[in-house]
């Protein structure tokens, strides 16, 4: 079994990965990892994510409270607490700032269009929450609706969060996100999108569901409707 020590390395890894990529700027994100029932681990507040030391991370429990660790905990925090609770399949949670998809989250847009049939595939679709208050548990709230059924979140007017079975995979979606974003404002600059539509998106879809599980196909269902989906 993975131990600690190899937890703290990982979120160096991925936060230098997400700092490089151009995913977060300054201080922003976050990124933590359940260790076991009763720990999770997780970045420090007022830290750049490409900069961190393992020694810099913090433990805390289910409930936010500080179990080790000389760093004030993410202000964010209880946005991974939520997502912890309503997943027991999530190990880990990244939050980052992706600009384009970021973009679009500032724009009042959701990336629920399935232009890219390997998006569909490995996210379904990406809801975008109502705005909350960073720090707050305003946060949370925007977000509860859609934890339980969607493995990637745009929040409006404030960036990404993405969870997995791994820090591997929760990073992965990250990236998976700006990527699709990234196509989707093409579309828009020239003028034309042909979403995947009748027998080709139900054929995906079919898919989806054989690999990953019923749970599945509800990722997807904002992908049957052709509208964008926007926050109110």
């Amino acid at each position: 079994m993975p131990t600690e020590s190899f937890y703290r390395k990982k979120i160096v890894q991925f936060g230098r990965m997400l700092c490089d990529g151009g995913l977060v700027a300054a201080t922003d994100g976050n990124l933590s990892v359940r260790l076991d029932a009763d720990r999770i681990l997780v970045t420090p507040t007022g830290a750049s994510k490409g900069r961190l030391k393992p020694s810099d991370m913090v433990i805390v429990d289910p409930d936010g409270k500080r179990l080790s660790g000389r760093r004030a905990v993410t202000s964010e925090i209880g946005m991974h607490l939520l997502i912890y609770r309503l997943r027991p399949d999530v190990k880990a949670i990244v939050h980052a700032h992706p600009p384009t998809a970021t973009g679009f989250a500032a724009a009042g847009m959701a990336l629920t269009e399935p232009l890219v049939s390997e998006v569909v595939m490995g996210l379904g679709a990406i809801p975008l929450a109502r705005y909350g208050t960073p720090g707050t548990s305003e946060l949370a709230q925007t977000l509860e609706p859609y934890v339980p059924n969607y493995d990637a979140i745009l929040m409006s007017n404030h960036g990404v969060v993405t969870y997995g079975e791994t820090i591997e995979q929760a990073y992965m979606r990250m990236e998976t996100v700006e990527h699709f974003a990234k196509i989707a404002l093409v579309t828009h600059l020239l003028g034309r999108q042909k979403p995947l539509r009748g027998p080709d998106l139900e054929k995906l879809l079919v898919a989806r569901v054989k690999y990953f599980g019923p749970k599945a196909a509800t990722m997807a269902m904002p992908m049957m409707s052709t509208p964008p989906e926007r926050a109110s």
